[in-house]
């Protein structure tokens, strides 16, 4: 659940960020690059932040 929340968390931010992108005039092509990257980042960080520690 909580990894679930994370994520909505960052494809709302990514939106916003490619959305903002678009209006600045940034290629399409770049735009979709750096979304992406962004969502590759997203899930990497939810994986750290919401994983269980493994027991001694």
């Amino acid at each position: 659940m909580n990894f679930a929340i994370y994520m909505i968390g960052t494809l709302l931010v990514v939106g916003a960020l490619a959305y903002g992108a678009h209006l600045l005039g940034a290629s399409p092509r770049w735009i979709g690059i750096g979304t992406v990257v962004a969502i590759g980042l997203g899930i990497m960080g939810g994986i750290v932040r919401t994983r269980r520690r493994d027991p001694s």
